[in-house]
């Protein structure tokens, strides 16, 4: 028995706050170029960044309406990412709780109601059942009311029994510095404007350890290197896949990648796909002709890692290679 797992990484389609900063067309073609990709693999994932709400009350006041950092998508934009082919998604992140927990209640009240699973606040999880295997998401964040990522013991404890309960358990998580100074994992804990970020390193190998079958990044806003650890795969962040307006595109903070890896039914890595897209505002994702996700994933993860367990082939194919070490760069 085999599944297969897509993921993408940070995702946002427009904003209606503070001024309106939608696609002309409502977003409704925005996914249209990758949604064939997304839509091929048995369970497919994303991080929403911002929220899906009418109305409500920012969380924070902003100083400069026109340097706004808050994300508010109508609820009605849900049904853009199911028709894409989303299953699950992470609202643990530093901006699903940009109004507020209303607003993060509100964002997977939408998603819920077309048939996406969403979670991330703290105590909370998403399962789907797929080719007779049970699949737990348990998704993470630094920011507060989320599954905490800095409190590394509890969450290796809260793994170690979902491992016990499902056949496979993916773990997701926002943390890491930004940027794209960020590109490489410092083995080491990381702050962003003083907000600690976590060591990621420290956090995805643990979860491994603790039972996790599959560990998936988000939140530099760039992609990072990939390892497999103990038979299982980690993605230290995928990036910046969908994001309309607000979070910068320019450089490699536009292209990343639609990972797609297959697991075996006891959660062993057996091979993965990379399918590299680029943002080229305003339109949605594109696949990326020059394949440079996949291109920078690859150099990265040896630059890392040194022998990252893995063998990244030219037509985005990701194969198990023998590693004689787990080390890393220092």
């Amino acid at each position: 028995m085999r599944i297969s797992i897509a993921a993408v990484g940070d995702m946002m389609i427009g904003t209606d706050y503070p001024h309106n900063h939608l696609p002309d067309d409502d977003a409704v073609a925005f996914l249209a170029d990758v949604a064939a990709v997304l839509s091929a693999a048995d369970v497919t994932f994303g991080n929403l960044e911002g929220v899906l709400m009418e109305g409500g009350e920012p969380a924070k006041k902003c100083s400069n309406l026109n340097a706004c950092y808050l994300f508010r998508s109508p609820p009605r934009y849900a049904q853009h990412y199911r028709d894409a082919g989303f299953d699950v998604m992470s609202l643990a992140n530093n901006h699903a709780r940009d109004f507020g927990e209303e607003g993060r209640d509100s964002s997977a009240a939408a998603l819920n109601a077309v048939g996406v699973l969403a979670s991330g606040r703290e105590g909370t999880w998403s399962a789907i059942i797929r080719r007779n295997l049970s699949v737990a998401f348990i998704n993470y964040a630094v920011t507060r009311n989320s599954n905490m990522l800095l409190d590394y013991e509890t969450a290796f404890e809260t793994i170690a029994s979902f491992s016990d309960e499902f056949d496979i358990v993916v773990v997701t998580f926002h943390g890491g510095a930004e940027g794209a100074d960020a590109t490489h994992v410092p083995f080491d804990d990381e702050e962003y404007y003083g907000e600690p970020r976590g060591d990621v390193v420290k956090f995805a190998r643990g979860a491994v350890d603790a039972g996790a079958d599959l560990v998936i990044g988000h939140g530099p806003h760039v992609v990072r290197a990939m390892e497999r650890y103990n038979g299982r795969l980690i993605a230290y962040s995928l990036g910046n896949f969908a994001t309309y307006y607000g979070i910068s595109v320019a450089g490699i903070k536009g292209i990343a990648p639609i990972l797609t890896v297959t697991l075996d039914g006891n959660g062993g890595f057996v091979e993965g796909d990379i399918v590299s897209t680029v943002q080229l505002r305003p339109a949605g994702p594109s696949i990326d002709p020059r394949d440079r996700a996949l291109t920078l994933i690859r150099s990265l993860s040896i630059e890392d890692f040194g022998e990252p367990g893995l063998s990244f082939l030219p037509d985005g194919k990701i194969l198990p290679e023998a590693r004689s070490s787990i080390v890393g760069r220092k």
